[in-house]
């Protein structure tokens, strides 16, 4: 009969004992393995986000991180805004003059290029305005520029795609001032779809609702990316609802409503569907001293003019420019890098207690059966292979208890895992696993042999005459 077979009778003839410790190491190595999944979320979920396609976001003076959680995450607060002619900056001469014409304003502003205008050339500026909500997600007022242009994924390479509708279009007679496109997890929680119409709060979840609506004009993909919480609207009807127009002083009103004048055009947002509640009469576009953007998204042409277009905007006193992925990373190491510390220690204090369990129950164990080490001893058994069977029971514990806790975790992890995928985007299955898993059974089987040192050397030095003749 080999050692094997000798420690699995062993296991089994106190089967209470040992299924009690198995169990019980089972549960800990499980909420070791499920803590070091969270972990595994939490990584997983900020790498995608890091891939944002842009490499620049510019936005008031402030903290950093604050303006990458506000436009990146749509979390946190707005710092403040920054006016609509420095977004103008980023454009070349004949866009600001038809952005004058468009909208009215200082008509010397579509007499030169932007200052940024060259560093952008070949890449694209997409606006954000924050600051409403509709339940508790936020509502982003971008352009067409914000599905067309921006990619998400590993690579960088996926377009937006939808799941019913489409995307904020330009304008024309089709499409209004009044549409607004869903986030995934938007549509599943808020139980909207397309054709309904949403009015964001202004300022907060709680507050008032605008008299506006918006149409929704499509629901995306989940892409596991903050978009999937965050209802995108169109900017011109962002600007038209209550308190987002920046109040101007007479002589600009005067010198807008003079611009406007030489300059008014057809509005279409004449053709507005009759369920969004918003008459359809000529709503005036904002002008450009009343516009205000919360955010810039950039991507350089030339990635080589990254830093110094970032240089170029930070030593200036109006805005700043920072780097989203250097941010997120910061925000790994603050948060994530402590969470995993904090994780870490839980495992090795479960672990610890684990081995400490199988110890207690072996070496209990150990006076019912001083007589068969004694017998197997008279049989010629020598310590060393006494001792090895003891050692080999505590592996079987520690084995067995281990893949019980892996089954046992990646069970519930399966059991929540559309859960788990749509609140982070994360998707996950019962064999999603962490890199640190893979250090679960060696430690396990370290302490186990620890823990059986004590139960052993008590084997090793069982007197074999003393406690044959009991």
């Amino acid at each position: 009969m080999s050692l094997l077979q000798i420690a699995w009778r062993n296991f089994c003839h106190r089967s209470l004992s040992s299924i009690l410790t198995t169990i019980s190491l089972g549960l800990g190595v499980g909420l070791v393995v499920l803590v070091l999944a969270v972990y595994g979320v939490i990584s997983d979920a900020f790498t995608r986000t890091a891939s944002v396609g842009y490499n620049l976001v510019v936005g008031p003076k402030g903290s950093p991180l604050q303006l990458t959680l506000n436009s990146v995450f749509y979390l946190s607060q707005p710092i403040e805004n920054l006016p609509y002619d420095y977004y103008m900056e980023f454009f070349s001469q004949p866009e600001r003059a038809e952005m004058v014409k468009r909208f009215g304003g200082n008509p010397e502003l579509g007499e030169r290029p932007g200052i940024f205008a060259p560093y952008v050339t070949g890449g694209y500026v997409i606006p954000l305005a924050l600051g409403d909500y509709f339940g508790e997600f936020r509502v982003v007022g971008t352009t067409p520029d914000f599905f067309e242009k921006l990619r998400y994924g590993p690579n960088v390479d996926q377009p937006f795609s939808f799941s019913a509708g489409r995307a904020l279009q330009g304008f024309s007679a089709e499409h209004s001032y009044f549409e607004a496109v869903v986030g995934s997890r938007v549509a599943g929680e808020m139980n909207v779809g397309v054709g309904d119409v949403i009015h964001p709060t202004h300022g907060a979840p709680t507050g008032h609702d605008h008299e506006l609506g918006f149409t929704i004009v499509g629901v995306m993909n989940p892409t596991g990316t903050p978009n999937d919480r965050a209802a995108f609207v169109n900017l011109e009807g962002f600007y038209l609802m209550d308190g987002h127009a920046k109040p101007i002083e007479n002589d600009e009103a005067d010198a807008t409503a003079t611009a406007n004048s030489e300059t008014e055009t057809e509005d279409p947002a004449a053709d507005i569907d009759a369920e969004s509640e918003v008459e359809a009469t000529d709503y005036k576009l904002i002008s450009i001293p009343q516009r205000e953007v919360t955010s810039i998204l950039v991507r350089n042409g030339n990635m080589m003019f990254g830093p110094g277009m970032q240089v170029a905007i930070n030593e200036g006193i109006r805005a700043q420019a920072v780097a989203p992925i250097g941010e997120i990373n910061k925000l790994m190491d603050a948060i994530v890098g402590p969470l995993l510390t904090a994780l870490l220690l839980i495992t090795l204090i479960t672990c610890f207690v684990a081995a400490v369990g199988i110890l207690v129950a072996i070496y209990n164990s150990m006076n019912d059966r001083r007589r068969d080490i004694a017998v197997m001893r008279a049989l010629g058994a020598r310590r060393e292979t006494v001792t090895t069977i003891i050692v080999i029971e505590s592996f079987l514990v520690a084995i067995i208890g281990a893949a019980l806790g892996w089954v046992l975790a990646h069970g519930a992890i399966a059991l929540y895992s559309e859960r788990i995928e749509q609140q982070t985007g994360v998707r996950v299955g019962f064999f999603s696993t962490s890199n640190y898993e893979l250090l679960i059974l060696p430690l396990i089987l370290t302490l186990s042999l620890i823990a059986a040192l004590l139960p052993a050397f008590s084997a090793y030095r069982t007197d074999v005459a003393s406690n044959l003749q009991k």
